[in-house]
């Protein structure tokens, strides 16, 4: 199960390679897209029981936060809705696995909180997961999104971190 924002409905991407998709060809096992463009945590957190929990999963990839940082929510309920969101996976029985995007454009000044959640809750962290392709316009759609090569190569970068869980 793929749940998140924009990054992971695929804005900007040709049919069929949004990274899901590009995840379900080289798993080769169904990959459900759950994603919304415009999600904030919130949001996620509203649709996380009937998009997500009902489809009973067995790892969910997160792609949430960027949308929050861009509309000012407060750090505080981030973390909050986040460690929400993680709890009722995990209490689900799935494993989670977030796909951070940077929050911030001239560095990361949440990450330390990020990967102290993932250090608590025990879960698979892939920091900043658009590294070299949000400011690579090769890789890009728009000033935000990737292109279909962009969503390949985090496709590829999320591959690698799963492939373990899958065993």
């Amino acid at each position: 199960m793929c749940f998140g924002d924009s990054l992971t409905a695929g804005f900007g991407a040709d049919e069929g390679r949004d990274y899901p998709s590009v995840l379900r060809s080289k798993l080769d096992l169904p990959v459900i897209n759950a994603g919304v463009s415009g999600d904030t945590t919130a949001d996620g957190l509203r649709r996380l029981e009937r998009d997500v929990l009902q489809q009973d999963p067995k790892i969910v990839i997160i792609t949430l936060g960027g949308n929050d940082f861009m509309c000012g929510i407060p750090r505080e309920e981030i973390l909050r809705n986040m460690g929400t969101i993680i709890d009722r996976i995990q209490e689900h029985g799935a494993k989670v696995v977030w796909a951070e995007e940077r929050i911030g454009l001239l560095g990361d000044a949440y990450i330390g909180d990020f990967k102290k959640l993932a250090h608590q809750k025990h879960f698979l962290l892939i920091p900043d997961v658009l590294h070299g392709i949000f400011f690579d316009q090769r890789y890009k759609y728009d000033r935000i999104h990737p292109n279909s090569e962009g969503y390949r190569i985090m496709a590829e970068r999320i591959y690698k971190r799963i492939k373990p869980l899958l065993k």
